[in-house]
């Protein structure tokens, strides 16, 4: 079956949130998600305000911003608060940050407890947790999809795109198979070709966070097949 552009687009999130992105960056990533369809767009959070006014509801673009980005380690009260901001900016979509440093020290309490503060505050707002597969071992991923899940999140995300590596079919492989139904899996880092993306899609993938040129590539690519 030859994929659809449309369908296709409509799961890949697109963001400017390098700490070099100005408006310029922002403009140029809402103009392309306008142009190709792309679900989500989101930025760091001083412009997560600013897109909103850039894209009209009826478009279907959700606009979202980060929590604890990108090493976690932020104070949860802190993260609390940056989640209230983006609420009042209008935000759709959280990606929180995950306390990676916590979580590899064994205090899974404090990490489960961190992602269900979050997902309160955040009430219909859907909530996506990064965890950085980069940084951990198949039982560390499995038990971070755990609290993930147990903490109520909407997905569980494999990285920030800042870390040595990201999303593999290995990884989505082993994360699919261990949550089912359980959470929604997002993949990114790393995914730079339509291939890939449909073998994760059929693994069970709901969503893509992949940057603005591979994304363009990658729908380009899926027009040339139709």
């Amino acid at each position: 079956m030859v994929p659809n552009p449309r369908r296709i687009a409509g799961m890949i999130d697109i963001s400017a949130v390098q700490t070099s992105h100005g408006i310029a960056e922002i403009m140029e990533m809402v103009e392309n998600a306008k142009r190709y369809g792309f679900i989500s767009v989101h930025t760091l959070p001083c412009w997560v305000g600013d897109v909103r006014r850039m894209i009209p509801d009826s478009s279907g673009i959700l606009v979202g911003g980060p929590i604890g980005f990108p090493s976690g380690g932020h104070k949860t009260d802190i993260k609390i608060a940056e989640a209230k901001g983006l609420l009042s900016d209008g935000a759709q979509e959280m990606d929180l940050m995950m306390n990676l440093g916590k979580f590899l020290s064994g205090d899974y309490a404090y990490v489960a407890s961190e992602i269900a503060r979050l997902v309160e505050t955040a009430g219909n707002v859907p909530v996506k947790v990064i965890i950085e597969v980069h940084y951990l071992n198949a039982n560390q991923i499995k038990k971070a999809c755990e609290l993930c899940i147990n903490a109520g999140a909407a997905f569980v995300k494999t990285g920030t795109g800042w870390s040595p590596s990201g999303a593999t079919l290995e990884v989505i492989s082993l994360i699919t198979d261990f949550v089912g139904d359980a959470i929604k899996v997002k993949a990114a880092g790393g995914i730079r070709d339509l291939s890939t993306l449909l073998k994760m899609h059929e693994m069970g993938v709901a969503r893509f966070g992949i940057n603005q040129n591979s994304a363009i590539d990658i729908i380009e690519e899926c027009r040339s097949l139709s």
